[in-house]
């Protein structure tokens, strides 16, 4: 293989965002599990609220500390590795970049401070406004990010001028109707991600027989917020595949391995694409189904990759599998939370191999994020700025492959370090689980990192 400097950058970029997607997909679910946390502990003054705010937002500090120091990378390589993106579209997507510091960062980490070390000098409907503070920052920052990447997936409301993108209508960009299909989507995704964490947390509470009132609420919370939300994620999931049918058809027929056009058009379940010789091998395929997916209707024709230049094809295999292994994931959570409900309301939730297979679930919504966003962007492919600019004319003029290689080590050994300090934080958290009110350190703001400090036996409830 050809370690060009184009393949470099990508595989830059693909590895950075993945690792980066995964923190603010947990922060954001939490973020809002947090205000619900709170909500309930001065509506009913029960204390076993209490402790799981003081218990998460260790965790969330530190998974949004992670975040912060990931996404940074973002923007360099902007300028460092995609320079001809940052020129021609920097009009459009420098604002938008903007938007989301002062309408997201600042307020995040205004209220942030308070949720750390403001308890005890504040008042707590102060504090309480503060928790729905941080969560409306981290869900406008989402809503940010998501309007610059859906109009580079569906560019609107601009004019090109001497080489640049110009917005000439911003409420064209900002209020696209396929923002508005995708961002409610990422959102749904980072509830998601927070429900079935806690849930799983939960469960792992419950196996080793510690924290038991603890664990009931998360079990209970996790569980039946995952149970309702799942269905409008299926629903909003839908809408997206409808915007790629109309806007991006080669990254649908990708999606659905699709080579020859078709009427009515069938679907396939699962193959092997040779993306060499236009064809699936070993494939499982259901007649009609296929249409019906697409529109609707069972009569609709289809376009297939051939229909498109070479050219013009994204790549088959990443976009199909991810796309499955997505929805997999989404039905697998599915059947666990309406099955898990249907057992808390019955109070039979009692069964250790369902509570491990809870437990064992925790990947899933992270495994389906990044599956749905590589679905997006590598069936985006071969455009950067979709129908508009290409990838290879997005990158850094005489960028040197070695220049590009020595970046990604670097950012593979850092990523690596900030991970692992990261989860041993998180786990030790875990470990030390929900403390007691009294208990609870007041916190040192010359030492944030603290948050995630040590277990001692003073902070580990004994097996009940």
């Amino acid at each position: 293989m050809n370690f060009t400097a184009l393949f470099l950058s990508r595989l830059q970029f693909a590895f950075t965002i993945s690792f980066h997607i995964i923190f603010p997909s947990f922060s954001i679910g939490i973020a809002a599990w947090l205000a619900v946390l709170e909500g309930r502990y001065l509506w009913t003054r029960q204390s076993v609220y209490r402790r799981l705010f003081e218990f998460w937002i260790k965790i969330f500090g530190i998974a949004f500390g992670m975040g912060v120091v990931s996404g940074v990378v973002m923007a360099f390589q902007f300028g460092t590795n995609w320079s001809r993106l940052a020129a021609s579209a920097g009009p459009i997507q420098g604002p938008l970049l903007a938007y989301e510091s002062f309408t997201a960062f600042a307020l995040e980490a205004s209220f942030f401070g308070i949720l750390i070390f403001g308890r005890a000098r504040v008042s707590p409907s102060l504090y309480f406004f503060s928790t729905l503070m941080v969560a409306l920052g981290t869900t406008f920052s989402a809503f940010w990010i998501m309007v610059n990447n859906s109009w580079m997936q569906s560019p609107v409301g601009y004019a090109l001028r001497d080489g640049l993108y110009v917005p000439v209508d911003w409420s064209a960009i900002i209020f696209s109707p396929v923002v508005w299909v995708r961002f409610p989507h990422t959102l749904l995704a980072a509830y998601l991600t927070g429900a079935v964490s806690v849930a799983a947390t939960g469960a792992w509470y419950r196996l080793r027989g510690h924290f038991a009132e603890e664990a009931a609420v998360m079990l209970r919370m996790g569980l039946v917020l995952g149970a309702i939300l799942l269905p409008a994620q299926i629903l909003f999931g839908h809408l997206n595949g409808d915007y790629v049918h109309e806007k991006q058809p080669a990254k649908f027929a990708a999606i659905e391995a699709r080579w020859e056009d078709e009427q009515p058009a069938a679907e396939v379940i699962i193959a092997l694409p040779d993306q060499e010789h236009e064809r699936n091998r070993f494939e499982l395929k259901v007649p009609v189904l296929g249409s019906l997916v697409a529109t609707g209707t069972p009569n609709s024709k289809e376009v297939g990759l051939k229909s498109f230049p070479r050219s013009d094809r994204p790549p088959v295999g990443v976009p199909f599998f991810a796309f499955r292994i997505m929805t997999g994931c989404g039905l697998v959570m599915l059947a666990v939370s309406w099955l898990g409900s249907f057992l808390i309301f019955r109070h039979r939730l009692t069964n250790r191999l369902f509570l491990r297979l809870i437990f064992l679930s925790f990947p899933l919504p992270f495994i389906a994020t990044l599956t749905g966003w590589f679905t997006a962007e590598v069936g985006r492919q071969p455009w950067t700025i979709y129908g508009v600019l290409r990838t290879t004319d997005a990158v850094t003029p005489h960028l040197a492959a070695d220049a590009a290689l020595s970046s990604l080590a670097f950012f593979t050994v850092l990523y690596a370090t900030i991970f692992g300090f990261g989860a041993l934080f998180i786990y030790r958290r875990l470990r030390a689980g929900p403390t007691l009110p009294g208990s609870i350190p007041s916190g040192n703001p010359m030492r944030p990192l603290a948050l995630g400090g040590a277990v001692t036996e003073s902070t580990v409830e004994p097996a009940r």
